[in-house]
């Protein structure tokens, strides 16, 4: 008698541990990321092999453990009911519901799911030769529940023949790169650096150019001693140069290349011709995708570009830094101006010149201000005022109080932004 109680009471224990096992599985294989395992696998990591293989089939998988745990819980309640029987006679039942219940649900089930939830890669590696015994024996036991499952999702209307995803893979990225963040395992220069790169695909040279008006361009018709002055004097090191109007640009001047000529000819400007020490312009489009536009940089090496509309019309120009900055933030150099339109008050408001592009706002405070309708800040308060404000007036919107200070005929140059507070 007491042989058979402990032989039962033993037996109980082992498919609890199974169950505990199971219960554990199914946690950490589907908490498992396949991009966190595929790198051990290249390193030649045998479990981690197994396990990709496993998440690649992650439903069968997990079916075969949802069939292989309700058995073993099945039978451990059996053998519980027939234990506390023996012991208690007609009382066990109600005894033996109640120890089932609560030795399957905390030590089947929540304790091994909460170590899965903390230690899901781990727990998964370690567990790989396990979840793949159990997918193959049960294998033929899920494939015919899931017959049966779909079968009968077909029957209620349900649809399920396509797998929808609700956001993109760039999306998905992001939303981990910001929860990261939040958690305090990524910096702000990080998250927005990765932010940037994954927003490159959906912005145009439009979106980073820089307008015509502030293009430093040099007139031809200078004499040559004058405007090699201006262009040594200049911070670019890439001027465009032009000729009637600004509208017909006849090439681009390097300064490297105006330095090699200057010293082969002993510094004697007389003996230097305009049409030696320039190159010829580069023409892109104004609705080039930024990603193409890098790609382009980098075939042609070349580092600058002018932009023209689809008429043809110059609009401005981009330069490879442009887009550099897009994914790491402003680049400065010893040849910029210092950067200041952006500037932080004392009352905890904002100083902003009207010309900073959105996105360059959203970064350095940490914002998120649409830009799906205007690109600077100036075109935002435009957009959502619906006219041209005067100087005083004040908007609130997106959580935000904006302050026209400044404005020069139709151009908003300055505003006074600061958070509502409730």
């Amino acid at each position: 008698m007491i042989e058979e109680l402990l032989l039962t009471g033993l037996a109980v224990f082992i498919l609890l541990l199974i169950s505990a096992l199971m219960s554990l599985s199914e946690t950490a294989l589907t908490g498992t990321s396949r991009a966190r395992i595929l790198p051990l696998e290249r390193k030649g990591n045998k479990n981690a092999g197994i396990l990709n293989t496993l998440i690649l089939f992650r439903e069968k998988t997990v079916a075969s453990l949802l069939i292989g745990n309700n058995l073993v819980n099945i039978l451990a309640s059996s053998l519980m009911a027939a234990l506390f029987i023996k012991l208690f006679d007609e009382g066990g039942i109600a005894y033996a519901t109640l120890a089932s219940t609560v030795l399957i649900v905390l030590f089947g089930e929540i304790m091994p799911k909460r170590y899965g939830l903390a230690h899901p890669e781990r727990s998964a590696l370690f567990l790989a030769p396990f979840l793949k015994f159990i997918s193959t024996i049960f294998r033929p036991f899920a494939w015919f529940m899931n017959w049966v499952a779909l079968n009968a999702l077909k029957l209620i209307g349900a649809d399920i023949t396509t797998r929808k995803t609700m956001v993109s893979a760039h999306q998905e990225i992001k939303g981990t790169v910001d929860l990261l963040h939040e958690e305090g395992e990524f910096d702000r220069h990080n998250k927005d650096m990765i932010g940037g790169l994954l927003e490159l695909g959906a912005l145009n040279v439009n979106d980073v150019m820089v307008h015509r008006t502030k293009t430093e361009m040099l007139n031809s018709d200078l004499p040559m001693a004058e405007l090699i002055t201006e262009a040594l004097e200049s911070q670019y090191s890439r001027i465009p140069v032009w000729k009637d109007n600004t509208d017909t640009i006849i090439g681009l001047l390097n300064a490297k290349n105006l330095t090699h000529a200057l010293h082969k000819v002993g510094g004697d400007t007389s003996k230097i011709s305009l049409e030696d020490i320039i190159s010829e312009p580069w023409y892109v489009p104004n609705t080039m995708p930024l990603t193409e536009q890098l790609q382009a940089f980098l075939k042609k090496k070349s580092h600058f570009a002018l932009v023209v509309d689809e008429y043809g019309v110059l609009l401005g120009h981009v330069t490879l830094e442009d887009i550099i900055e897009e994914i790491v933030g402003d680049i400065d150099d010893e040849h910029d101006l210092e950067r200041s339109r952006i500037r932080e008050e004392q009352d905890g408001s904002v100083r902003i010149d009207g010309s900073v592009p959105i996105r360059d706002v959203n970064r350095a405070l940490d914002w998120d201000l649409p830009n799906d309708e205007a690109t600077t800040i100036a075109g935002l308060v435009i957009h959502e005022a619906r006219s041209i404000p005067r100087i005083g007036q004040v908007f609130t919107f997106y959580g935000y109080k904006f302050t026209v200070l400044k404005r020069q005929r139709n151009k908003i140059t300055q505003l006074r932004i600061a958070p509502v507070r409730d």
